[in-house]
């Protein structure tokens, strides 16, 4: 028995997360570790993301890149998307994995079931973030042609 002295009507009950729906999210990396693989053979720099804005902010998601591992591909597969990241943040030389943190960038989520066939979240691209300003200038940019392609040229 453990004296708690505890009032959970001054406490909001906690609530189990759902994954993320598959889509694209704003969001920073807030946190990285290097840890080791399950089989302790090779190390794998674990990233934890939290989405900054719309209806799942402050949520979390994580990704694992494998930089060291027996499996030339898993590494190679690690190397390319650690380099995606560094461009999506403008670090492009990074020394420590803190510099890429509280930088935003945009990451493409989507839905992976395992063996057990639970849901799980599974962050599949990186990109450069575009405010929505530049975004909409850039829609509403008038199409422009060289002389080549354009149809009255012909």
């Amino acid at each position: 028995m453990a004296l708690l002295n505890f009032d959970a009507s001054q406490v909001d009950p906690s609530v189990g997360f759902d994954p993320l729906p598959a889509d694209k999210y704003l969001v920073e990396i807030t946190a990285s570790e290097m840890k080791p693989t399950k089989t302790g053979s090779g190390e794998m720099l674990q990233l934890e993301f939290t989405v900054l804005d719309g209806e799942y902010k402050g949520r979390k998601v994580w990704d694992r890149l494998c930089l060291r591992h027996s499996t030339p591909k898993a590494v190679e597969i690690a190397k390319a998307n650690l380099s995606a990241i560094c461009h999506a943040v403008n670090v492009l030389k990074p020394q420590d994995s803190a510099q890429l943190h509280h930088i935003p960038l945009t990451i493409t989520v989507k839905c992976k079931a395992d063996e057990a066939g639970e849901i799980h979240n599974e962050v599949r691209a990186y990109a450069k973030y575009e405010s929505q300003y530049k975004q909409a200038e850039t829609e509403q940019a008038p199409q422009t042609h060289d002389d080549e392609t354009a149809p009255w040229s012909r």
